[in-house]
């Protein structure tokens, strides 16, 4: 019921989030009565370096709290034949201890007088690739060094799986990455991942991907994954406030995923969701972005009753204000609450979100006429976007997840859960650039869309032995729905120009209904096996998913224009083997699917219904761990088939083959450096077309070249100070498939500070950053259907992080 009431359209919560907001802030300044524990002790003045050697962990935690003044006491018992981990880096005591105890089963209760004891971590049922499910603390992967990346990812059907033992290029960021970097959309940090671009337009109102060549996120149906299911992410763009992990499956992943609902295969984006962390957090933040963009966010997380079982988090957020961009405005309210109970063979969660964004004159991405040389970009801070234009979109979702573990090798889960989008605007659509001079043409509109999204999927995990070699099998049935509702109604063109916009009056439209257009039913069955031998050097992963697809297109009256039933079963072969224990080899074939076609009205064969498209991937690498830094090299081929109209007849004869050579990097080098970045090298070629002229040439938005590299430093001469800088560089595409018209290749470098310092002893970040330090004017990026962004202005932007 619960679930049922949050999404209801009818239930308007944004001015809820904002009275929530206000009351949680003022409750911080007089103790959080409703949701307070005990006292949060003071362990540390200050942020301090720390280069600890692994040792003995009981006589390492305490000689750093003797150190530190830390008030820490423990049974020496607990600790018996247990080591810690090297650390590097600066933390506060408490983050150092905490760091120690890694992977020891134990960790740090704070007692009601202020000191700290040392207690085994709750049994839970949170999967790795461990023997047996006898699993500690419901924890995520552990971060390198740094705490920038972790150590390993969720991949869907098979779990939470350490980097070294996946058989595929993974990423996973964290949420103090996305912190520090002061990512606001899940866009603005995947632009340091070298295999990833953004193709949304800076300052629009969606985002979407290219993950090695192919699109992610373009359409009306969102293809965020959210807690590793589809349907719960908001739809259209998706904000960090309550992300604890962003994490990046590279290459088709139907048999891990399912398929995509719209048809993704270059990767997987799965947004982990924040927990209720074992201590106590209330923290304050207060942001500032040019021109006048002022915004604040509440981080606020308990652990509740006798045992500490229960665990809340809350996280709302505002921000509101004039953006970089001339006539632009906008407004955004965030609220999400996650809850989890810890029982001592079951775990449940619960995640409710809600999201609203406002903008007044949102950007748009550019098309241009056939044989019009493309123009220079103008810069970032110009737009072609009426001042009359309004956007609104509003996200309401939940999530309710369990797991039973019948014993130590044996557990049941499952998810329900979905969401709802509703979207509002009335603007001029995408400009056509007319000739070189940059003059625009463009449609305005008034368009309505409503998505509703709902997704269920249960099974089992097993544990077992056949001789020497060891089993983790995973059975799953899943199901997910979606309905898309639209609504368009035009008005006459208007005019304009890249480089000197022109204000048109504001047309007269009415509002559109909003009738069903289409439906999609997704239903599959997997079975995965990751086979481990020699003490886990040489594991085998395979597996099966039958995957169903149902489609229904209606026209405006309700009656049903074209339908699609169709299934397909996709394999999953992988391989890991570690040779040495710092260095993994692997490799992996996956396939993707994607919804097949009804051949369209214009063609002779109208209304053929054909089998979903099969995307087929071949991926080699090695994977290379320092300890506090990882590296992975791949070289990948992605075939993906697609339907064209030629002569008349629609068929399945295009085919784009995209080879690559990727490297990955990140982690901590030094004490006092870190890296995250690399370079992915593509070559893509429309390998089959019914047109002959376009046989060989490169698709719309793929580059040859995608680098990037980010760097930190922490500054010897003041201590807390760390400098940030990074650049990202992408090589020249082009906007249509005969390869006459493309984007120069462009580089953009970014610039920061961040300074951590103890005011009145509460922990406090400031953070400075300066996107794109010297204002160079580029076309960013290209969707597949040829529409191409905009890059952003020189931004400067401002924040401050304080922890109660």
């Amino acid at each position: 019921m619960l679930v049922a009431r949050f999404l209801r359209p009818d239930r308007p919560l944004t001015p809820v989030i904002r009275s929530a907001l206000l009351g949680l802030v003022l409750g911080c300044g007089v103790g959080l009565p409703l949701l307070a524990a005990e006292p949060q002790a003071l362990d540390s003045r200050s942020l301090r370096s720390y280069n600890i050697a692994p040792g003995p962990l009981g006589p390492t935690l305490s000689s750093l709290a003797v150190d530190a003044g830390m008030a820490l006491s423990f049974q020496p018992e607990l600790t018996e034949g247990l080591s810690s981990p090297s650390l590097n880096g600066r933390y506060t005591p408490q983050e150092a201890a905490s760091r120690l105890l890694d992977g020891s089963g134990l960790g740090l209760l704070l007692r009601s007088d202020g000191s700290y004891t040392l207690v085994q971590r709750r049994i839970t049922l949170e999967d790795t690739q461990v023997d047996g499910l006898d699993l500690r603390g419901a924890e995520l992967p552990p971060l390198y060094p740094g705490g920038q990346v972790a150590q390993g990812a969720r991949l869907g059907l098979l779990g939470n799986t350490a980097v070294m033992d996946a058989p595929f290029s993974v990423s996973s960021y964290s949420s103090t990455m996305i912190q520090d970097q002061q990512a606001r959309t899940v866009g603005d940090l995947l632009e340091r991942d070298p295999s990833v671009r953004s193709t949304g337009q800076a300052g629009g109102i969606v985002d979407s991907f290219f993950i090695r060549g192919f699109p992610v996120g373009e359409g009306n149906l969102g293809e965020l994954a959210f807690d590793g299911v589809y349907g719960v992410a908001p739809n259209y763009r998706v904000f960090t406030e309550f992300a604890e992990r962003i994490e990046v499956i590279k290459g088709p992943a139907a048999l891990l995923y399912g398929l995509s609902p719209n048809s993704a295969v270059g990767g997987v984006i799965n947004l982990v969701p924040k927990r209720a962390l074992d201590e106590d957090l209330t923290r304050l933040s207060s942001s500032y972005a040019l021109n006048s963009q002022f915004g604040s966010h509440l981080d606020l997380s308990r652990r509740l009753g006798p045992e500490r079982r229960l665990g809340v988090r809350i996280n709302a957020s505002t921000q509101q204000g004039e953006t970089r961009i001339d006539e632009q405005a906008r407004g955004i309210d965030i609220g999400a609450i996650a809850l989890d109970y810890q029982g001592d063979d079951w775990r449940a969660t619960l995640d409710l979100i809600s999201q609203d964004e406002q903008i007044d004159a949102a950007s748009r991405p550019f098309l241009i006429d056939p044989g019009v040389s493309m123009p220079a970009a103008a810069n970032g801070r110009t737009s072609v976007s009426q001042d009359w234009g309004r956007s609104a979109t509003r996200d309401r979702s939940a999530l309710l997840g369990g797991e039973y573990r019948f014993s130590p090798n044996l557990s049941l889960f499952a998810h329900a859960g979905g969401g709802r989008s509703e979207v509002a605007r009335m603007s001029d659509q995408t400009p056509r650039i007319i000739n070189a001079a940059g003059d625009t043409s463009s449609i305005p509109g008034y368009y309505r869309f409503e998505v509703q999204r709902y997704s269920l999927d249960a099974g089992m995990r097993l544990r077992f032995d056949t001789g020497p070699v060891s089993h983790g099998l995973t059975l799953q049935a899943s199901g997910y729905r979606d309905e898309l509702s639209r609504g368009i109604i035009s008005g006459p063109a208007i005019s304009s120009n890249i480089y000197h916009p022109q204000a048109q009056p504001k047309p007269s439209i009415a509002k559109p209904d909003t009738p069903k257009v289409s439906a999609t039913e997704l239903s599959g069955l997997a079975l995965a096996d990751t086979l481990s031998l020699l003490d886990q050097r040489l594991q085998f992963s395979l597996g099966l998913r039958k995957q169903n697809i149902g489609s229904k297109n209606f026209s405006s009256a309700g009656a049903v224009t074209s339908q699609y039933d169709k299934s397909r079963t996709t394999p999953l072969f992988g391989v890991i083997a570690k040779p040495w224990e710092q260095v993994a080899l692997y490799y992996n074939y996956i396939e993707g699917l994607s919804k097949g076609e009804v051949a369209p009205s214009a063609a002779s064969n109208a209304g053929q219904i054909f089998s979903p498209y099969v995307s087929r991937q071949h991926e080699v690498g090695v994977k290379l761990d320092y300890g506090s830094f990882m590296s992975t090299l791949a070289l990948f081929q992605i075939d993906k088939p697609s339907g064209e109209l030629a002569f008349g007849r629609y068929s399945v004869q295009g085919e784009q083959r995209n080879r690559g050579l990727e490297l990955n990097l990140a982690g901590q080098v030094t004490g006092a450096t870190r890296l995250l970045g690399g370079v992915t090298l593509l070559d893509g070629e429309l390998h089959r077309s019914a047109s002959a002229a376009n046989r060989g040439n490169r698709p719309v938005g793929v580059p040859q070249v995608q680098a990037n590299l980010w760097a930190e430093w922490d500054t010897p001469w003041l201590d807390g100070l760390s400098l940030t800088g990074g650049a990202i560089h992408t090589g020249r595409q082009y906007v249509d498939q005969a390869n006459t018209q493309q984007l120069p290749a462009w580089t953009r470098f970014d610039l920061g500070a961040r300074y951590s310092t103890r005011i009145a002893q509460h922990p406090t970040t400031v953070r400075a950053t300066v996107q794109n330090l010297f204002d160079r004017e580029y076309w960013s990026g290209v969707a597949s259907y040829g529409a191409f962004s905009q890059g952003s202005a020189r931004t400067l932007l401002l924040s401050a992080s304080v922890d109660f």
